[in-house]
């Protein structure tokens, strides 16, 4: 089976990285390769790192970064596995079998390139499942349901496609869909990560489709079919700051239907 290396960046934020690397601690089948890219301004992290008992696989980086996508990239760059997962500090796999599951997917399909799964995450208040099989033709819908913490993605398809653009604070994500749109790619069905939804994506929802417009737009022009859905999303957003919205959405939840 093909090696995993998992990419962790964090930011002032030492029990939210202890939760993470508790999630990676346990999987049946361990990472070959877990990065910290620690940016923080305090020393809690890089302490913690240097003082307390670590697994051979894990190593780190303590240095200042130019943002989220500086970050990301720097882990990028530093795997020396085949498979690359980006689980952000905060986040956990859902189960201690993700890896396993993960790495058996790949050596079933060694021409995919990219996959994806399915995330626990809150929607109105209650906690959801979702995911759906990656669209190309769907990608003016954003990043709905194809979550960038459930991806595990070849290294050559970094050295292919290039890395995260540091002009996006948000989208970052997206614009790198954007360019991997049309790589082999396969959808894993099961959960792979617990959402920690106080990224800056979920508490900006609004400047994140603003983000996600332009990203779409510098790649296939003006589209009506995103506005409209932008527009319906946007709607969507404040009915569900109602208690007549989260009533709804807690029906639609309850027909199986929170993935629409």
């Amino acid at each position: 089976m093909q090696g995993i290396t998992i990419v962790t960046i964090c930011f002032n934020n030492l029990a939210d990285l202890q939760k993470t690397c508790a999630s990676i601690d346990a999987q049946t089948r361990l990472p070959d390769e877990h990065w910290i890219i620690n940016g923080s301004v305090t020393n809690d992290i890089a302490e913690w790192l240097a003082n307390t008992p670590q697994p051979g696989y894990r190593k780190w980086l303590n240095e200042r970064d130019q943002g989220i996508s500086d970050a990301f990239n720097k882990g990028i760059e530093r795997a020396t596995q085949p498979i690359t997962h980006l689980l952000h500090a905060g986040d956990r796999y859902a189960s201690p079998q993700v890896l396993e599951k993960v790495a058996v997917f790949f050596s079933e399909h060694p021409e995919y390139q990219w996959i994806s799964g399915n995330i626990q995450m809150i929607r109105g208040g209650s906690t959801v499942i979702v995911g759906k099989p990656f669209e190309p033709g769907k990608l003016y819908r954003g990043m709905r349901s194809v979550s960038h913490p459930t991806w595990f993605v070849k290294k050559e398809v970094y050295k292919r496609a290039g890395g995260f653009n540091g002009a996006y604070k948000i989208g970052m994500d997206y614009d790198l869909m954007c360019r991997i749109a049309l790589e082999p790619y396969g959808y894993l069905n099961e959960v792979i990560a617990v959402f920690d939804d106080s990224g800056i994506s979920s508490t900006q929802y609004l400047k994140a489709l603003a983000e996600s417009k332009k990203i779409y737009t510098s790649y296939f022009g003006f589209s009506l079919k995103l506005i409209l859905w932008q527009f319906r999303l946007k709607i969507l957003h404040y009915l569900l700051q109602s208690p007549i919205g989260k009533g709804l959405y807690h029906l639609k939840k309850s027909m199986g239907l929170e993935n629409w």
